[in-house]
């Protein structure tokens, strides 16, 4: 059948393997670029074989980001899986500030959103661990959260990278790139020889 690996030949297989490498790396780079963004989790890359060949995809990490401890009321964590929603953004990056009108947002000045809309608060309003926001008392905001997950306030997860691994996949994804890029060459060579030789043959 047209299209299965069987059919496939050497030159077509070694630029599947080049730009799965490509797409690993580009990865892993990625990854690298934000070691120290909080709440980025980790994109991991795996390879799959098709029929067009080898195919990198892409899929979150479900790790958790290590704690850690600012002290600041409207710095939140969460605890368990979900995202913050920052006007149509999704974030786990919790570092949020009060605006000018009293909303709570994020540093691009985008806000947070609740479960009934954008969150205004007070200066001494607190964020309790399931998410409702409390000010003297009285209920002025609800963080959508999902099952099992809770918030720490006055702390701020970390990015789940890690740089030394994440560094040997930019390694391992060059020396796959250029192994694949020199045996296509080799390929490439070898058939140009085969058709000189059946051309002085003649």
């Amino acid at each position: 059948m047209p299209g299965t690996l069987g059919d496939m030949d050497g030159m077509t297989w070694m630029a599947s393997a080049m730009r799965a490498a490509q797409a690993q790396l580009d990865t892993a780079t990625h990854n690298l670029a934000n070691v120290a963004s909080d709440g980025f989790r980790r994109v991991r890359s795996s390879l799959t074989m098709t029929g067009q060949g080898l195919v990198a995809r892409e899929s979150p990490d479900a790790v958790q980001g290590g704690i850690r401890e600012t002290g600041r009321s409207l710095d939140l964590a969460l605890l368990g899986p979900g995202a913050f929603r920052a006007g149509n953004t999704e974030t786990r990056n919790g570092a949020f500030v009060r605006d000018r009108d009293g909303y709570l947002a994020d540093q691009h000045g985008r806000r947070v959103q609740g479960l009934d809309g954008p969150i205004r608060l007070a200066e001494g309003a607190r964020v309790q661990s399931d998410g409702t926001i409390r000010d003297a008392g009285r209920v002025v905001g609800q963080l959508p959260l999902p099952a099992g997950t809770t918030v720490r306030s006055g702390a701020l997860e970390s990015s789940s990278v890690d740089a030394i691994g994440e560094t040997l996949a930019v390694l391992t994804a060059q020396r796959a790139f250029e192994t694949a890029q020199k045996t296509l060459v080799a390929i490439d060579q070898t058939r140009e020889k085969a058709v000189n030789d059946v051309v002085r043959l003649k």
